[in-house]
């Protein structure tokens, strides 16, 4: 049992579980502006249910998969799969049950949800091995966390409208931009190894600026997805004051240069989506 618990424990850190909080606030976004305003509580809970399981399980998967290159890369060679502090086996049995879990969370929240929920998990899983082929890689890791908001969205009415899709299209250069970013610290080790990413393909300047179009492009999109939902003055507030945020780790990196994101980069995106969720349900509700 003690053997049990400390891998339990050893995952949950591997996958860095408090990370949720990236998608969390967009998939209860797309549910809040379908509803317009909180959804019921069998609703609330079978999304966090699925949000939780199905970044669980990707996050998991991209360890067991990348464990040979972070084995390799200086930066990642400390993690618990090359270490050996987990075996892969015990691994892949947890993305096994994350993914049956989060079917089953879908098949609670109604049938469309449930004959997706397949597609979405080929998506957040196969995006752990798009790096091999395409630079693309960051984008379909956007792809990935810009199902959140529809899926919040179809959990609550089954269908999907014009403002969702911004959304889901702005979550996806959001995090395709941070992304991009956080590929520079690679640059080389990609580029020595054959992997695909846009620093390696493009050189640093090149994709800092592909990664800032990015987020101008969510920035845009965070906007006009509130101005499309008729959402009150306090949205576009949370809007801008997250465009601000975006901005300034432009000019950090500038400044700093990108050998090492400090972990500030992960609080600082997940205030963005917590400030936009919590603008989202002050709006709704006012």
């Amino acid at each position: 049992m003690r053997q049990f618990l400390r891998n339990i424990w050893e995952i949950l850190e591997m996958i860095k579980v408090g990370h949720s909080v990236l998608a969390l606030p967009f998939a209860f976004m797309g549910a809040m502006l379908a509803a317009r305003g909180w959804p019921d509580g069998r609703t609330t809970i079978f999304i966090l249910v699925a949000m939780v399981a199905a970044r669980s399980a990707a996050m998991a998967f991209n360890r067991l998969v990348d464990a040979p290159f972070d084995a390799a890369n200086p930066r990642t060679a400390d993690r618990s799969l090359p270490q050996g502090r987990l075996r892969g086996s015990a691994v892949l049995i947890f993305v096994v049950v994350n993914c049956l879990i989060f079917i089953w969370a879908a098949s609670q929240l109604n049938r469309i949800c449930l004959v997706l929920s397949p597609l979405a998990l080929a998506v957040v899983l196969g995006y752990s091995l798009t790096k091999r082929f395409t630079a693309a890689t960051h984008f379909i890791l956007g792809l990935g966390l810009g199902l959140a908001p529809a899926g919040g969205w179809l959990a609550v009415r089954g269908d999907l409208s014009l403002q969702v899709l911004v959304l889901s299209m702005s979550v996806l250069f959001w995090v395709a931009g941070f992304d991009i970013l956080y590929a520079l610290q690679d640059e080389e080790f990609d580029r020595q190894t054959g992997l695909f990413s846009l620093p390696a393909r493009l050189g640093s300047l090149w994709a800092r600026r592909l990664a800032a179009g990015c987020h101008l492009a969510a920035a845009g999109g965070f906007l006009f997805t509130g101005y499309l939902a008729g959402l009150q003055v306090v949205y576009t507030l949370a809007a801008l004051l997250g465009a601000i945020i975006l901005a300034g780790q432009h000019f950090f990196l500038f400044l700093r240069g990108p050998l090492r994101l400090p972990p500030a980069f992960f609080t600082l995106n997940g205030l963005v989506g917590i400030g936009l969720g919590l603008a989202t349900w002050l709006s709704l509700i006012s």
